[in-house]
């Protein structure tokens, strides 16, 4: 049984898996993830290739038994992984068809979704032997727990619809799970819970995070609006620190935070995940307009004070946002893609890119020449999910921005003096508002 965490951590992009026994074999195929019976069958998930792009296309489900003998359950859908066993059946997760942009699913060794129609989203599954399996759902700004045909174990809360006046705030109380524990005695930013009405009427969560020690009455502030990865990730209901920088660290830097999970995440189930296949930056950028728009009303924002940041598809999203207005000071675009037919043809996931945008209508690079504001641009030299070219591209078009390429850096920094070298730029960068 693998451990349930404190706090789920998604990522961005399609995950490797994990390790398989040693020993295991299925002629033809790449051996991905295996799940163990009680009586020493195995389920297991295999790749047409090694490769992982080549192999999430095109997994299949099988199960051996402990003489060797292979039983062949049939292709499944997309990016397939954590096998379980559910008595004699055995379950696992999968992108829901036919869209490789339509979030999580649980599905059983038929192929059958398990999770149609659930306005959440299934991260993990967990084996509990002689139990239904555990699934660990990603639902609005929180993290439940939930088995198999039951209800759910625990949750934390649920995101509340808005107000009369289009923005709720709740207060949530300490956000230190066990890892934080040696950060006792650290003063945090006051963390609010958020739900809104986009300009369609879809009611979107997210999460502001004010300056150490004041209140909304002490706004309006210097805002930074971080946008999430993905765009099937989240910001969930928790501190809000991490290398990047993040809410709690601009929070000791005098700055408010607005950290929106717009359409096309994770956590509200499957369509509205699907709602940027091939829309990238569109109802997705209104949707981070409508939630600022909101604060800057409301008094917390200060208008002519804000500056945008994100990694990965975050970085696309700061990078887009200067395409489409003038109204941020700064922008920090990190491990962003910039030209997206360039991204489907030379990066990690060209199949999942490909599901989210392919033309140049949709890149900032193509409209590059309407960029005014200052912009750091950061990337890592190795990086094969979002090949250092996009970086390139778009410091070469726009004159005014800062290129820094960390040396022997993949899509996330793992360097110690890389990481505190990106947080010093950005307290400088953002300094400007």
């Amino acid at each position: 049984m693998r451990e349930l965490t404190d706090e789920i951590v998604v990522s961005h992009r399609p995950q490797p898996p994990r390790p398989a026994p040693a020993g295991v074999r299925v002629p033809g195929r790449h051996v991905a993830e295996t799940a163990r019976h009680p009586d020493g069958r195995l389920a297991v998930i295999t790749w047409s290739a090694p490769e992982i792009d080549p192999g999430l296309l095109h997994p299949a489900l099988h199960v051996v038994s402990p003489d060797g003998t292979i039983t062949d359950l049939g292709p499944t859908p997309a990016d397939a992984g954590a096998p379980v066993w559910w008595g004699d059946e055995v379950c696992y997760l999968a992108l829901t068809p036919p869209l490789l942009q339509a979030g999580n699913a649980v599905f059983d060794q038929r192929h059958r979704n398990l999770t149609e129609g659930v306005l959440a989203c299934p991260v993990d599954l967990v084996q509990d032997d002689g139990n239904a399996p555990v699934v660990v759902v990603a639902a609005g700004l929180d993290t439940e727990f939930h088995r198999l045909g039951s209800d759910a174990l625990a949750h934390a809360g649920s995101c509340l619809p808005p107000d009369r006046d289009g923005l709720l705030g709740l207060v949530r109380g300490s956000h230190l799970p066990p890892a934080y524990r040696d950060l006792d005695g650290i003063g945090w930013g006051t963390q609010e819970r958020l739900s809104y009405r986009a300009r369609d009427g879809l009611i979107l969560a997210g999460l502001l995070v004010l300056p150490l020690g004041r209140t909304r009455e002490d706004g309006p502030f210097p805002l930074v609006t971080i946008v999430h990865g993905g765009p099937y990730d989240r910001f969930a209901d928790s501190l809000q620190l991490h290398w990047v920088p993040s809410a709690q660290w601009f929070a000791h830097q005098g700055i408010a935070t607005f950290l929106p999970n717009p359409r096309g995440g994770l956590g509200h189930g499957h369509e509205f995940a699907a709602r940027v296949g091939g829309r990238v930056g569109l109802e997705e950028w209104h949707d981070i307009e409508d939630g600022l728009d909101l604060l800057v009303a409301h008094g917390v924002a200060h208008p002519d004070r804000l500056g945008i940041a994100g990694w990965s598809h975050g970085g696309f999203m700061a990078a887009w946002a200067t395409t489409r207005t003038g109204r941020f000071r700064a922008a920090l675009v990190g491990a962003g893609i910039s030209d997206w037919p360039r991204q489907v043809q030379h990066g990690e996931w060209g199949a999942f890119e490909a599901a989210l945008a392919d033309t140049p209508e949709l890149s900032p690079i193509t409209y590059a020449h309407e960029i005014t504001t200052p912009m750091l641009i950061v990337h890592g030299a190795e990086d094969t999910n979002v090949p250092v070219e996009q970086a390139e591209l778009l410091h070469a078009a726009v004159r005014h921005s800062e290129l820094v390429v960390y040396p022997g850096e993949g899509h996330s920094l793992r360097q110690r003096e890389h990481r505190l070298d990106l947080l010093n730029r950005a307290r400088r960068l953002f300094a400007k508002l």
